[in-house]
């Protein structure tokens, strides 16, 4: 194929922070693919956790767990499970520190915990409710991304395992990736299959977890409510979320 691919993050991105899709948003990622440009999403959030959002936006190819399970129109292209063993020794250590955990597999998530409030505040904010208890959950499947559930700086001792990408998205949570993995290398992989270089690449995004997405694409737009470290390596700001900040994002790139 040629042409452009436009990677959408969701949260803070393509949703506002009520979670709704804007409806300039929406108009604008459906103007953009009849203007013949690719649309996918690059997100942390596992696939079960935006089908809805998927279905709404009629986008079929995906970067998810920030970067270990991709999707191309429907076929999964590309798979990077952390190993069961290092996933042992972090539910080991993160015991004896009293720290929640939620194993994630392509399908679901479980929580180490029945009942905990970081859980429940910070998967609140993403307006799902606190997972199911199965802290054996790891065992006998894939899982592509951790949440580990910790007050900012109490991360830093889990930075021992080097096998580990630790992320945080939220006061009370963070992602644990495999090493080295990121929406980039998703992408990578995604456009491979498109035949696309990634000069033709654009990416939109909010969040820590798309420093290396913006870095990577051939022009990494930051919305106007994104970390300031995304801010500074972005190629273009555009306005926040809320204030059409897709809409005028694509207008300032071109593609519209």
């Amino acid at each position: 194929m040629t042409g452009n691919v436009i990677f959408f993050d969701i949260d803070g991105t393509l949703l506002n922070h009520d979670k709704e899709i804007p409806d300039s948003t929406r108009k604008a990622v459906e103007d953009v693919k009849k203007a013949g440009h690719h649309v996918a999403i690059a997100t942390g959030r596992a696939p079960f956790m935006f089908e809805d959002l998927r279905r709404e936006l009629g986008i079929d190819s995906f970067v998810s767990f920030n970067g270990q399970y991709v999707v191309f129109e429907g076929e999964v292209i590309y798979k990077n499970p952390l190993h069961t063993e290092r996933l042992e020794e972090l539910y080991e250590y993160a015991k004896t520190s009293n720290h929640p955990l939620v194993f994630m597999s392509n399908e679901t998530m479980m929580s180490t915990e029945t009942d905990h409030p970081y859980i429940h505040e910070s998967m609140g904010s993403l307006k799902f409710m606190h997972p199911e208890h199965d802290p054996e959950f790891y065992r006998n499947r894939e899982i592509y991304q951790t949440l580990l559930f910790c007050k900012e700086g109490e991360e830093e001792a889990y930075k021992k395992y080097e096998d580990f990408h630790i992320i945080r998205w939220h006061e009370l949570a963070t992602d644990i990736l495999p090493f080295g993995g990121s929406k980039a290398e998703g992408i990578k992989k995604l456009i491979e299959r498109l035949y696309i270089s990634k000069e033709n690449v654009y990416a939109f995004g909010d969040g820590l977890n798309d420093l290396e997405m913006i870095k990577f694409a051939g022009t990494g737009v930051a919305m106007g409510n994104a970390v300031s470290e995304l801010k500074e390596i972005a190629d273009e700001i555009t306005t926040s979320v809320d204030e059409d900040g897709i809409l005028n994002g694509l207008k300032k790139t071109g593609l519209l």
